[in-house]
């Protein structure tokens, strides 16, 4: 399902200046980018919020504290515009009003919104902040293009936020490739009985930092000024 029928989609290339230079970091980044916003969003810190499709509602909630804080504080929110926590920080960053940035890695060509219920949210994503993809427009969903994207979300960001997750899951996939990358690894705890709290747990015990509000994330990271948005 398209984003709209004049759908303004700009690349860019490994030697264009607007290509983010986190993402030089992967030994195997993205030729090109596809970018539907505004392109001048990349030049921001970023944070990613990851966390299961099948959210609790208390993880819904949660995701979209965590990135409202964390965008209210001056980073820029990444996620992967699925259901579930994804969703929720993308709404979350966005604010009250719906009108500050957010950046969502898309698992399809920039043309086709995935899942088709998100429509609305990309919109708004693609008026206030920055829809990317390495896929070309035309290209729909498929299995293998989530793990690409989610080698993307880990380079760009700073920190990676974890809030639910289950033992096999996209998530940690997102987590392990960004502790590769350097980046510093949040995790939510839960109930030991939780089956979605297990991964988090897998996370903590393997080092990342236990969150317990936004406030611990930022103490972790470097400070940057809540008018940078307003400066771009």
């Amino acid at each position: 399902m398209p984003i709209s029928k004049d759908t303004n989609i700009t690349q860019i290339t490994r030697n264009d200046p607007g290509y983010p230079a986190r993402l030089l970091d992967l030994y195997d980044p993205p030729h090109s980018l596809y970018i539907y916003g505004d392109i001048r969003l990349l030049n921001l810190p970023m944070i990613a919020i990851v966390g299961s499709r099948a959210a609790s509602p208390e993880g819904i909630k949660n995701a979209y504290l965590f990135a409202q804080a964390l965008s209210q504080a001056g980073y820029l929110v990444v996620s992967g515009l699925a259901r579930g926590i994804d969703g929720a920080a993308h709404w979350g960053a966005l604010g009250r009003m719906q009108d500050q940035p957010t950046l969502a890695v898309c698992g399809t060509g920039l043309d086709i919104v995935y899942p088709r219920e998100h429509l609305g949210l990309a919109k708004t994503i693609g008026r206030h902040g920055l829809l990317v993809s390495e896929l070309a427009p035309g290209l729909g969903p498929k299995a293998w293009h989530f793990p690409r994207r989610n080698r993307i979300i880990a380079a760009l960001s700073l920190g990676i936020v974890v809030i639910e997750a289950a033992e096999r899951s996209g998530s940690l996939i997102t987590a392990r490739l960004g502790c590769e990358l350097g980046r510093e690894i949040f995790a939510i705890p839960g109930s030991i009985h939780h089956p979605l709290s297990r991964g988090c747990h897998q996370l903590l015990q393997q080092g990342a930092k236990l969150i317990q509000s936004p406030q611990d994330i930022l103490d972790e990271l470097p400070k940057w000024p809540k008018t940078a948005f307003k400066a771009i």
